[in-house]
């Protein structure tokens, strides 16, 4: 039984001695703990060269200007139905006493017409018509096109570990950016 012990205690510290020299967490050659896949890591931003674009933007544009224009004035008697309505009857009352008979009826209409006729172009007679000149302002809105340089994204020349490294960024990355490293094997 000393003996089974012996051989599993002696088989076991050579398992375990063999497990401790294969462990990949520590490398000699630089001292450093060594991480099992990518990791992340800080590098220096040695150059960063905005990268530009030409834009076109629509702007509108009001543009406003005085016209002249001519308005019509009218001044004298305003459109009032008296005179009309009181040449009807002093024209039916004439008229009436023209007519006999039956056609005293018809005298009276004519007369009223023509009374009430001549009464609105006496009153219209007394009118007078001018033209006044008069501006407004008038507006009108156009597009105008303007072209200007934008920055779309950087150029950054990085380096790590002295080596250096190119890329494309969309914002600026400052005087370090953060960097994914993944080292493996070549086969």
């Amino acid at each position: 039984m000393n003996k089974l012990i012996q051989i599993t205690t002696l088989a076991l510290g050579i398992a375990l001695t063999g497990c401790a020299t294969a462990s990949p967490h520590w490398d000699d050659d630089h001292d450093e703990y060594r991480h099992r896949g990518p990791f992340e890591d800080t590098a220096r931003v040695i150059r960063v060269t905005p990268i530009y674009e030409t834009v076109r933007v629509s702007v509108p544009e009001e543009r406003c200007w005085k016209e002249r224009y001519y308005q019509r004035s009218d001044y004298g008697h305003d459109d009032s139905y008296t005179p009309p309505i009181v040449g009807a009857i002093v024209g039916g009352v004439v008229g009436n006493q023209f007519g006999r008979g039956s056609g005293k009826t018809a005298m009276t209409v004519a007369g009223s017409l023509l009374g009430a006729s001549i009464a609105r172009d006496l009153n219209h007679g007394d009118r007078h018509v001018d033209y006044r000149p008069r501006h407004r302002r008038r507006c009108e809105v156009t597009d105008r096109v303007e072209e200007h340089e934008e920055i779309v994204a950087y150029r950054v020349k990085y380096r790590y570990k002295g080596r250096v490294f190119h890329t494309r960024m969309n914002h600026h990355p400052g005087k370090h950016i953060r960097v994914r490293v993944d080292v493996r094997p070549i086969d």
